[in-house]
């Protein structure tokens, strides 16, 4: 496989591209003003009829990326031209919808081959005509098949979010999708993260593609969103989560957790909270599922419970919050939990739970996903409350009095004097119920126990760290001494790391200040380094 770098377009516009008429009023509908990096990046390659690798993060446009050039260069007259492939329901249904806004001007027409969906009047809709296809790999394999669908010359296959795909194990489904398609075709491979099984991949359906790449790292997180971490313990993970989502006080926000089992539980336990969530999990029958999206885009859901596979792919612009209820296995799992907020050019909050135990875990991924993952402190309940109290002085400095709110007053004047009748409206709304919450006002970590935790790792480390470098001296027949390969690299390591503020044989400069440190100097350390 020939392997290309594409170079970074600058003060690019839509009209730029040449596109058609038709397909430019569906772009301006939509509301798009500046194509993205990497909607600068692939239009014009796609547009010229080559594969395409394309590697950038969810929420980055992808779905105008190839949708709009392949549509403008669609004849339109000859059945399905574009089949997109995804790894979920909802995905491929929002691919369906987008590209439909995008080309209906062009009168093109789109469609969704979903599972859990009667068969029928997915082929009614076939037979309808169609040229866009948007569908997950086992119920387009069984259409393929059983003879349902024919694909002919031209045809363009896309693969989004391709390293979801194989991690749901539909490698072998995709390989056999690609025995029904004609050996002349476009094929564009759209993933987040390029592990080597997407190159693996890429190489045995792609024909000297062209990789882009619109991040300068290949696994980072969107700059756009703000990361912060709480160390708190398993017990305690309910009424931090409830804390935080107080303080925050979300517009929309998506809550993971690993478990069908867990999602269900801790949906209905906010939901007694008086907090507006709903379950998403594959437990979930179809229709259930689709008013549950459709809901949560409405703005009549302000919560979302739900595990990672069904959160996969999906698209919403404005998620102001991700909350990590427990912390994801790895760095690549974690990139695609937060990337459900800061989308669009927004911005976002991603809240991670962690206990102490999960500690060293943290912060590998904080290391490997190139963020930085701020440790912050749980609120108290006071903290709480002095929100609560913030955010009703805000409401009542807005509020425009009504025709029974009047009445209401002007009823209790003879009564009461409207000071007092201020303060006793006041006290009723602020009432607190203390007696019937057994929390205690501080949980979690407090900044004095994160500076213990954050020495005992250090500690830990530095020991580790001096006993391999004991064990791994040796001497010549000279008798002079030498460090090993093994320790050499070690020490390389380390100071590359200290270098970046990873794990090091220090810890980075911010968390000597949270212990209580003082900073050290780069050639302070290196000093060091040489003495010890």
């Amino acid at each position: 496989m020939t392997e290309k770098f594409a170079e970074m377009a600058t003060d690019t516009t839509f009209e730029a591209f040449g596109f058609k008429k038709d397909i430019m009023e569906g772009i301006i509908e939509a509301g798009f003003k500046i194509p993205s990096p990497i909607q600068a990046e692939a239009i014009p390659l796609i547009l010229q009829g080559k594969d395409v690798i394309a590697q950038s993060h969810t929420g980055t446009g992808k779905t105008a990326a190839f949708g709009l050039p392949v549509m403008n260069n669609m004849l339109r007259n000859v059945g399905i031209e574009l089949i997109v492939i995804s790894p979920t329901r909802e995905l491929a249904s929002q691919i369906s919808d987008e590209l439909y806004r995008l080309g209906k001007f062009a009168g093109i027409r789109t469609c969704s081959i979903l599972g859990g969906h009667s068969y029928s009047r997915q082929l009614k809709l076939l037979e309808s005509g169609t040229q866009v296809l948007a569908a997950t790999p086992g119920r387009l394999l069984d259409m393929l098949r059983s003879g349902k669908i024919e694909i002919v010359e031209p045809i363009t296959v896309v693969l989004d979010e391709a390293d979801e795909m194989l991690d749901m194990g539909f490698y072998e489904d995709i390989m056999a999708i690609f025995d029904f398609m004609p050996q002349k075709r476009q094929t564009l491979l759209f993933s987040a993260t390029m592990p080597e099984e997407i190159r693996k991949l890429a190489e045995n359906i792609l024909t000297d593609p062209v990789s882009i790449k619109a991040e300068t790292v290949e696994e980072s997180t969107n700059t756009d969103i703000e990361q912060s971490y709480y160390i708190v313990e398993e017990e305690e993970k309910k009424p931090a989560l409830t804390r935080l989502i107080e303080e925050q006080n979300p517009e929309k926000a998506i809550v993971f957790c690993r478990t069908k089992l867990e999602v269900d539980e801790l949906s209905t336990f906010l939901v007694a909270r008086g907090f507006n969530a709903k379950a998403l999990h594959g437990d979930l029958d179809q229709s259930q599922r689709n008013q549950v999206m459709s809901a949560f885009r409405k703005g009549m859901i302000d919560i979302l419970v739900a595990t990672d596979v069904a959160a996969r792919g999906l698209d919403i612009a404005d998620v102001s919050h991700v909350f990590n209820y427990h912390i994801p296995f790895n760095a690549k799992s974690y990139i695609h939990r937060v990337g459900r907020t800061g989308r669009a050019g927004n911005k976002g909050i991603a809240i991670t739970l962690v206990t102490p135990s999960e500690f060293r875990n943290i912060r590998r991924i904080e290391k490997n996903v190139g963020s930085s993952i701020e440790v912050k402190v749980i609120p108290t309940l006071r903290d709480i409350r002095s929100e609560r109290i913030k955010r009703l002085a805000a409401e009542v400095l807005e509020y425009t009095p009504n025709k029974a709110g009047i009445e209401f007053v002007e009823g209790l004047e003879s009564e009461l004097d409207p000071r007092s009748l201020a303060m006793i409206l006041a006290s009723m709304l602020l009432e607190e119920e203390e007696s019937e919450t057994e929390e205690p006002d501080q949980i979690g970590f407090t900044e004095k126990k994160i500076r213990q935790l954050l020495k005992k790792e250090d500690d830990k480390f530095s020991k580790t760290h001096r006993g391999q470098g004991r064990t791994n001296r040796r001497h010549d027949n000279d008798g002079e001494k030498h460090r090993s390969r093994k320790s050499n690299d070690f020490h390389h390591r380390d100071r590359k790391d200290r270098k970046r503020g990873g794990y090091g044989d220090d810890f980075s400069n911010r968390d000597r200040k949270l212990r209580g440190d003082k900073p050290k100097s780069k050639r302070k350390d290196q000093k060091d380094n040489l003495r010890k």
